[in-house]
């Protein structure tokens, strides 16, 4: 199996002459006081040593021992503790932190390159710093100035954790509906007490402390969604001077049994009248979580893509090697016993779907990033607005469509390897069931999609949609004149179309039929995303195009033909999708239960 090695060259190219990010950077008061592009390059360079470096050589081992539980404590695999001191020594746990309280105010952009590289190299590891990160956000968008400077400085350095603690055996995505109570104690504290589930990394011994985001009801808090809370519970409570204090009364019950991403601790989380402190406003909890799951669900991804990534890695350098019968048109390496699979138009197929999604998806990702940037940063109130708008469109997109593409892209990888794929010494099975999770947790995938095609476009009557289908349209519109780009731009406007027509249809039909919406969700998403990825690849090929009769490494030509492939062979999918979405839901919904 090839060594995983960040795609530093690729993260560039997306990073400087795709997007020319540096100029959003400058343009960004706040940001460009943090950040230039030397500064950029050298930390994309680090991150590469350090996740290729460290934390890639332990991803099987830490994946065939796992976590363990003793009596409550538990025990991240060999190698994790001296892994996480390198990321806390190197300041990564802060990398796009608030400096105020210790971080390095680096821009989304930047960092989810970062994110792409750790999840690739150690997804199981990499969840660790990225729930961190996660809690941090939500406290420094929520949290008050005593709380933020009692437990930020400690979380960006990596000394203390962070953990989210929202499910519940009987409440995962309806949250409305959780039992974890909130005590008032009269001083500013509270007693929360309830179980909850699913908490990764909620228990372990690579930091010394772990501060607990905990979703819950106050006493008298209104009825569902609306009556939830969220408390800060340190695992041990810290004192005025911000030394450690007693432990406080919570514990890991056990950690599950999972199919995938087994070296990282998936906690049952036991609080038992632990004493915490409340982060923003009484029952408006879910805002504050939203917050940082806005940026987590964009993490989870990028996890989809670093995963994808270290499985075409792998893959590309199989087909190269194994050699197997001859190429169709004649031997092309005669003098051995027969060709690379590489020379097979199906490994062929399967090779360039996965290079078409891998790239295309990070370029989605950075494209998404930029928006969050924008919307964090701008110091325009339209300009920020109108990020805002497409954050909330493109955010459920990226989680969903960019893990359904990187599980496909996987079991594609394993597929190169034929037998020798579902063999573990290769590494390609740890990769499919380590992806799988990624279109589970943070909202499974068809809640996404519900969430896209119910509360962002029909609920806005399509106004959020248009604010992408105007960004899509002036690109069209000012590359029309551009001869080397109609291959792309024709079946770009088609497929744009395509999706423009089906919005239409979806919001013209909901009023009438409360099924069209969840009929459609799913389709409707892997649709928008091909559209989406299109447009990346349009972007690219624009990017690449001037560049590469004159490239010896090949790179920008591999580029642009990589891109006419996309065109080809997969975005035509959108057509069969929007077939599929205007037939309505009679037949999904025609079935009784005893017929199924």
């Amino acid at each position: 199996m090839a060594d995983y090695q960040a795609p530093l060259r690729d993260m560039r190219f997306v990073l400087n002459e795709v997007f020319d990010a540096p100029s959003l950077w400058a343009s960004l008061p706040k940001v460009a006081e943090n950040v230039d592009p030397e500064t950029a390059d050298a930390i994309l360079e680090e991150a590469g040593k350090i996740c290729g470096g460290v934390l890639a050589p332990l991803n099987r081992e830490g994946d065939e021992q796992g976590s363990s539980w003793n009596d409550g404590e538990v025990t991240a695999p060999e190698g994790f503790k001296e892994a996480y001191q390198t990321i806390v020594e190197g300041g990564w746990n802060g990398l796009g932190g608030n400096p105020e309280f210790g971080g390095m105010g680096m821009p989304k952009t930047l960092v989810a390159q970062f994110e792409e590289m750790m999840q690739g190299a150690n997804m199981a590891f990499g969840l660790a710093p990225m729930l961190t990160a996660g809690a941090c956000l939500a406290m420094d968008a929520h949290a008050s100035q005593e709380l933020k400077e009692k437990y930020l400085p400690n979380m960006y350095s990596g000394v203390w954790s962070g953990a989210m603690d929202l499910t519940e055996p009987h409440a995962g995505t309806d949250l409305g509906i959780i039992r974890t109570k909130a005590e008032p104690n009269g001083d500013g504290s509270f007693n929360v007490t309830g179980t909850k589930i699913f908490i990764t990394w909620g228990e372990h011994d690579m930091a010394e402390n772990i501060i607990h985001l905990v979703l819950a009801k106050l006493p008298d808090a209104p009825k569902g969604p609306k009556g939830i809370s969220l408390f800060l519970v340190p695992k041990f409570l810290v004192n005025d001077d911000g030394s450690l204090g007693e432990r406080n009364t919570l514990s890991c019950g056990s950690i599950e049994k999972k199919m995938g991403i087994k070296a990282s601790a998936t906690c049952v989380m036991n609080f038992d009248g632990a004493k915490g402190w409340l982060v923003g406003e009484e029952n408006k909890g879910l805002a504050a979580m939203f917050t940082m799951m806005n940026y987590e669900r964009l993490g989870v991804g990028i996890q989809g893509i670093g995963a994808a990534e270290a499985s075409l890695q792998s893959a590309r350098e199989y087909a190269m090697e194994r050699i197997q019968s001859r190429a169709p048109t004649g031997a092309q390496q005669p003098e051995k016993a027969a060709d690379p699979i590489l020379v097979h138009p199906d490994v062929r197929r399967m090779l360039l779907t996965m290079k078409s999604y891998v790239e295309g998806g990070r370029a989605f990702s950075t494209y998404v990033a930029q928006w969050l940037d924008i919307a964090k940063y701008a110091d325009d109130d339209e300009r920020r607005e109108h990020a805002e708008g497409m954050v909330a469109l493109l955010t459920p997109v990226a989680k969903a469509f960019l893990t359904d593409r990187g599980l496909e892209t996987c079991i594609a990888g394993q597929q190169v390897f034929g037998g020798h794929g579902f063999i573990r010494e290769w590494g390609q099975e740890q990769l499919v069931r380590d992806c799988r999770i990624t279109q589970i947790y943070e909202g499974t995938n068809g809640i996404q999609a519900l969430d896209l095609m119910g509360r962002k476009v029909v609920a806005s009557q399509g106004k959020l949609y248009e604010l992408f289908a105007q960004d899509l349209a002036a690109f069209i519109e000012v590359n029309s004149g551009d001869e080397a780009l109609r291959p792309f731009l024709e079946p770009l406007a088609a497929a744009f179309e395509r999706l423009s027509d089906v919005t239409d249809f979806v919001i013209n039909q909901a009023g009438d039929n409360p099924d069209v919406v969840g009929a459609a969700s799913v389709d409707y998403l892997d649709l928008f995303g091909l559209t989406a990825l299109g447009y990346m690849w349009a972007k690219i090929a624009k990017t690449a195009a001037p560049k590469a009769a004159d490239d010896a490494s090949g790179f920008y030509s591999g580029k642009v033909k990589t891109a006419r492939f996309y065109f080809d062979r997969l975005l035509p999918k959108t057509v069969s999708l929007a077939e599929a979405i205007r037939s309505g839901s009679d037949s999904m919904m025609a079935l009784t239960a005893d017929e199924f």
